[in-house]
Parts: C-alpha cells; structure tokens; sequence
C-alpha cells in the first residue's frame, strides 16, 4: 500500500521526499513535508504545498489532498482501501509477507548447558525466536543457531557437582566440598538420576567425573530445549563449542599468517586493540592451552565459512566488552566484520504482588524461567518480554500478567480478535464471504481502523530493520484500542451497514492474529 501511494506522488514531486504519517488522523492517512524543497525551488514552502495538492486529481487512489501549512495531508479512497481489503482476505496466508533478499544466520541464547535456563535467559531467547519469524515473514532465508559452550571449566564443574552430590546424598559418603560448585535442587536430582541411569558406583572414583560431565551436558541440554519449546521456541541447529576445537589449529594459523598475533609473557596475544578494543586480548596461556576467547574465534570463523550475507549474535548486556575483541577476530581471519551485528539482551527485574519475586530453590540463586511460564503461561511471558526494547532493563509484576481486563495488554489484544470472532459467529457470516464486498458509506472513523489495520507490513519492515520488536507490540496495543473504542461506539450486526463493517473488523481480526502470530502468541478465538 505505502509503496502504491509513494509511486504516485513521486510522479507529482519530481524531487525527493519524506512520507509520513500525521499524529491527527484527520489531516489524512499520509502527509509530505515540503521544507526541504523550500531552498531548492526557491518558494515559500505553503505555496509549495498548494502547488503540488492542486496537481492530484487521482480519486482512484486519494479522496481529498490537501496543503496544510507547509504539508501536503493524502486521504486515501475507500476503492483505494477496499483493494488491499479484499486482497488481505483472500490471500490471508500471504497477509503482510514481503519479499526480502539475503540469508541471515540468528544466534542467540547459547546459554552455557549446566543448569535450566533461568529469567534473564529468556529474554534474550523470545527476542531472537521473534526476530527470525517476523524476518522470515519478510522474505529473508533466517537461520536460527544455539550455541553450545560445552568446552572449558563450566562443564567439567558440573560434572564434579555432580560426582560429590552424589557421593554425599546418594552413597553416603564423605565429602569436601569446593568454594566453587553448581548449587541447587537440581543438582541433587541429577545426581540421583546419574546413580540409576549410570550405577551408583559411579561416584565411587573421582576417574568418572568427566563421564558424568558428558552424562549431565546432555540432560541439560535436553532440558533447555524443554524449557525453549515451552516457550515455542525451537532452533534450527545446535553447534557444539567443544567439537569446533579440533579445527583450533586451522584458525590459529589463519591469525599468525595474518600479522594478528605476538608472544609475551609466555603467551599469545592478538592485536585487538589496532581494531577498536580497549587492549589486546590473551588467546594462548603458558601452558599451550588456548583461552576462553579461542573458542569464540573458531565458531565464528566456522560461521563466516557458511557464506551468509549477514550474521546476527544476541548477547546478555555483560558481554558488551566481548563485541570489539570479536570483531577484531573476523577481521584477522579475513572476514568482514562489519557482517556481524551484536544486539545485547538486558536483564529483567521480577515482582510478584509488588514484592521481589522469590528465587527458586530448585535452581539455587536465580528465578527459573519454566517456572514464570508455568505462572504466567507462554503468550503472556512472550508479549512482555517482546513490549519493550530489548536493550533496556525491563521490570514486571507477573501478578498483572495474570489480570483479565486493560491492564493486561496481551489479554486487552487477545479480547478485541475474539470479540471479532464471536461477531461472525453471531452474524452467521466469514471473512472469506465477504472479501468480495465492496466497502461504502464507511464513516471516516471506520476508514482510519482501516487503514490501521492495513499498516501491519510496513509495521514488520520497521521492526526488523530497527531490530525493534516492540513496535510490532506497540501497534498491536494501538490497533486493538482503536477496534474496542470504535466497536463501543457503532452498532454492527443488524445494521444498515453490517457487512462493510463485519467486512473491516475480518481486516483488523486478521492483522491481530498475524501479528501476534510472529511474537509467538496464539490470538484466541474465544474468551
């Protein structure tokens, strides 16, 4: 629709242009400043604007245009808005698709496999599942990836969590414990279960421990994945860090061959500081063993192997400082950086009543997120997570969450597509019955909804390209209380003007039930 209306005034305006949208829907649908032509046609910018208004006479396209100050306000024709009425209801697999270009490879999560993911996990989990739907929806071939940090301390420390809960809880046996081990109830479950699946004789010899390691990274990650498809979130493909070091040798080498390192101290070093970072970073320690950081070296050089056109990482907010140094690494392994974008993921503050929302036991110290989706349900944990940028702190109260009326915006959106739905019903007539009725004596309040609910592809485009889901949010909210004021208002089965209405409403019910389709949310046929 958008793309129709800017062809038709650029045939008019020879010059380039801003569309925009005005704040006051009853200046018209669209708007164009025209200060920017000011200069270069040397006119006062409201004669400009009349100027240009009085060379529209498309009535198949615009019913008013207008010059307002130094705008010019477009008003859109009912046959104009009845077109991609009709066009949305017989095509409605195809509602707002796009037809976007380029393979993009999505990781995001990749939470280390020792333990249930917990709150702040799922942030970064319902964002980067959101994004890869709606630019799917757009056209884009989006990939989406879980890395597995199974390599280094974190695994093999679960395994000896593992190894000493179960000599001491499931043997009897003595133990000393360290200062630094996984905490919690399911720790000691997983041990118990290691005892049945694997012989309690298992905790006999400390030999085991990486048995139990292996034996535990597995269940957890059984686990995540659980925890992610309960929030219907289900990734494409996993890669194991610790199956990528084989290839450590290769990457090392591209970086030596490249000027990208030099030995200090006994270790190796790559020059990240020539390329933005605030030093330069150790990749191999005394001892010959590669870093922490080698292991992000190798899974992107495998990464820029695959050829993508883009590569999109979501991180928590506490690896901001990684973005450079791994930057500086694409670029000595002869990448394109600038083909990797980091988005960072903040942290979420849970309130229950008011209260702090208590830590759960079974985890240890930190709050669970099977736990807030077995409290609040998945559409409800998804649209708040998805109601607010992601790169800033979001704080809740899950009892809100839980409120069947305003204050509970997924309910608020999930009640105007039922309402909808529960209008058909009651005028025995579909969508599909009506999508060949030709609108008329819409009032212009009717048009407007229209003409929202018309706006969700460009909606989507805007979100992705900004990487700023909460728009798709935002406008669900705004296109549900307008359907609800304007419902309130106007009478609908039994009118004189039934099924232009009831034809309007299948337009918004089926914008509410795309949109809240790429969050991941189910709309509801009934309340």
């Amino acid at each position: 629709m958008k793309t129709q209306v800017i062809e038709a005034i650029a045939k008019v305006v020879e010059n380039p242009f801003v569309l925009e949208k005005p704040k006051d829907p009853n200046f018209g649908h669209y708007a164009v400043p025209v200060f920017p032509l000011a200069k270069v046609l040397r006119k006062a910018p409201p004669l400009i604007a009349q100027e240009i208004a009085s060379k529209f006479d498309d009535e198949a396209l615009f019913s008013r245009v207008e010059a307002v100050g130094g705008y010019v306000n477009f008003t859109l024709s009912d046959s104009f808005l009845d077109h991609f009425a009709t066009q949305a209801l017989t095509q409605s697999d195809t509602f707002a698709k796009g037809n976007k270009q380029g393979k993009i490879l999505l990781e995001f999560v990749s939470a280390n496999p020792t333990g249930p993911l917990h709150i702040g996990h799922a942030r970064g989990a319902v964002y980067g599942d959101a994004l890869c739907r709606i630019g799917r929806h757009l056209g884009y071939h989006v990939t989406s990836e879980y890395y597995v940090n199974d390599a280094g301390n974190q695994v093999e420390l679960l395994g000896l969590s593992l190894y000493l809960a179960g000599r001491e809880h499931v043997c009897n046996l003595p133990v000393q414990w360290p200062e630094e081990f996984y905490r919690g109830e399911y720790i000691l479950d997983l041990a118990k279960a290691a005892g049945k699946a694997l012989g309690e004789e298992i905790f006999h010899n400390e030999e085991n421990i990486p048995t139990l390691s292996l034996w535990g990274k597995e269940q957890m990650l059984a686990l995540i994945k659980q925890n992610l498809a309960d929030a219907g979130i289900v990734f494409e493909q996993f890669v194991s860090e610790k199956a990528l070091y084989d290839r450590w040798d290769e990457s090392f080498s591209k970086l030596k061959n490249n000027n990208a390192t030099y030995e200090d101290g006994g270790k190796v070093w790559m020059r990240s500081s020539s390329h933005g970072d605030e030093k330069d970073r150790v990749v191999v320690r005394e001892d010959g063993r590669p870093t922490y950081l080698a292991g992000d070296i190798i899974y992107h050089d495998d990464k820029f192997a695959r050829k993508y056109d883009h590569y999109i990482n979501i991180w928590g907010a506490d690896h901001h400082g990684y973005i450079a140094r791994v930057k500086a690494a694409i670029h000595f392994l002869g990448y394109d950086e600038n083909r990797l974008e980091v988005l960072l993921a903040q942290m979420v503050s849970l309130l229950k009543g008011g209260e702090p929302y208590k830590m759960s036991k079974r985890a240890g110290n930190f709050i669970l997120m099977s736990d807030i989706v077995d409290e609040i349900g998945s559409d409800a944990l998804r649209f708040i997570f998805l109601s607010k940028k992601c790169d800033t702190h979001l704080e809740f109260d899950v009892d809100v969450l839980k409120q069947h009326d305003q204050s509970n915006p997924a309910y608020y959106i999930n009640y105007a597509h039922a309402r909808i739905n529960q209008l058909f019903v009651k005028s025995g007539k579909t969508p599909d019955e009506l999508a060949q009725h030709d609108l008329k004596n819409l009032s212009m309040e009717a048009k407007n909804l229209l003409f929202q609910a018309l706006l969700l592809a460009e909606v989507l485009e805007d979100a992705f390209e900004t990487r700023q889901v909460q728009k798709v949010s935002d406008y669900l909210k705004f296109l549900a209380a307008s359907f609800h004021k304007f419902y309130n208002e106007n009478r609908v089965v039994g009118s004189p003007n039934e099924q232009s209405l009831l034809k309007l409403f299948g337009v918004v019910s089926l914008s509410l039930r795309t949109g809240l389709g790429l969050l991941g949310i189910e709309a509801k046929a009934r309340m």
